[in-house]
């Protein structure tokens, strides 16, 4: 190895512990970031020339080892410490965060996502700021929340019933609100009276889902109702009461997604991730296991009264709760990132003095003609 070999291993030195310091910076940075997950440095060596490789033992001498020379060092990973943050108050009813492992699932309204695979289409996010707008449970970027919501009340295949709150389809779509019911003109001693304000999830009758893209051809509902006292408890359950009826409305469950290696999500963009293959596959549950498949004879039923084998079902158990007005800090630890700022720092100190070093050496070769 020439001296310009040991002046490559020191550049490498330093462009290796400035990435380093990239990753301590941008830690630093969010510190006060909610739901930020700190990523961890790690540093491996690089290629190594051979000058021996090194011989076996003979009757009369021993044997010697391999001769190698390195040529500095480079990145070894960047991991992302997917670990719980602390707990951050903030008083409002529909913040949430996830009491363990998991994501929320967010995405575009008309994701069509009930299966192991297509779930994956949507971003996964520990990030619960949530509110409703337009109708839609939304995150603070307005990505629209995905869970199981209420449906007819009609005992239909797939429609369960947790704690005789109304039924609760098992096909994963986008949280939406119920609307208002125009009502059918007839008094209330005829028979099939509906009242006006009364509540009603169009589109469920055409699709299954409470998913309807457009309600203005829908004769029956008379835009949103004004609801109060919005709340989402620890199983992930969304109530509010109907102002016109002061009726108690559920209407729905917050969906969590699961992977089975939570350090090899995608950072993307912001609070959010995506489940590549490094993941493993994804299970979605309700918090708390709230709603769980229909199984019956055997078989899962989804909404549209198929079946399908109960080893596929989207839906797993889950044990994780959720906890409200509440969001998740950032896991930057300063007392650590400040540590390795400083070890990072003396390393690319070290690195320079080899280069200078070797610059001397170089120097006093040139000078040996005079």
């Amino acid at each position: 190895m020439s001296m310009s070999g040991a002046m490559s291993a020191a550049i490498s030195g330093l462009k290796t512990h400035m990435q380093a310091l990239n990753v301590v910076g941008n830690n630093i940075a969010n510190v006060n970031t909610y739901g930020y997950k700190t990523q961890r440095f790690t540093f491996k060596d690089s290629i190594y020339s051979t000058l021996s490789a090194g011989s076996e033992g003979t009757l009369t001498t021993g044997s010697t080892n391999p001769r190698q020379t390195g040529y500095g060092c480079t990145v070894g990973t960047i991991d992302l410490d997917m670990s719980s943050g602390d707990l951050v108050a903030t008083g409002r009813d529909l913040d949430c965060t996830i009491g363990g492992d998991g994501f929320f699932l967010v995405g575009p309204k008309d994701i069509d996502v009930n299966s192991a695979d297509a779930v994956k289409k949507l971003t996964l996010t520990r990030v619960g700021d949530f509110e409703f707008r337009d109708g839609y449970l939304t995150d603070g970027q307005g990505n629209v929340v995905y869970g199981f919501v209420n449906s007819t009340g009609t005992d239909t295949p797939g429609m369960l019933d947790p704690n005789n709150e109304g039924k609760i389809s098992t096909d994963l779509v986008p949280i939406r609100l119920p609307m208002r019911d125009k009502g059918n003109g007839l008094a209330p001693d005829d028979p099939g009276y509906v009242a006006a304000g009364g509540t009603t999830y169009p589109g469920i009758a055409d699709t299954g889902k409470n998913v309807a893209p457009e309600d203005a051809d829908d004769a029956n509902v008379d835009g949103y109702i004004n609801y109060t006292n919005m709340k989402i408890d620890e199983n992930g359950k969304i109530t509010c009461t109907n102002s016109d009826t002061k009726e108690v409305v559920v209407v729905g469950y917050i969906a969590l997604g699961t992977v089975e290696n939570p350090n090899g999500v995608l950072h993307t963009d912001g609070p959010y991730y995506s489940a590549g293959d490094a993941a493993g596959s994804i299970t979605v549950s309700t918090p708390n296991s709230a709603v769980t498949g229909s199984l019956r004879n055997g078989n899962i039923f989804l909404e549209d009264g198929t079946t399908v084998d109960p080893a596929s079902q989207l839906l797993g158990g889950s044990t994780v709760g959720i906890m409200t007005s509440f969001l998740e800090g950032s896991s930057t630890d300063l007392a650590t990132e400040f540590t390795n700022m400083i070890l990072y720092q003396r390393g690319y100190q070290a690195n320079t003095r080899i280069v200078t070093v070797t610059d001397t050496m170089l120097e006093e070769l040139v000078n040996m003609k005079r």
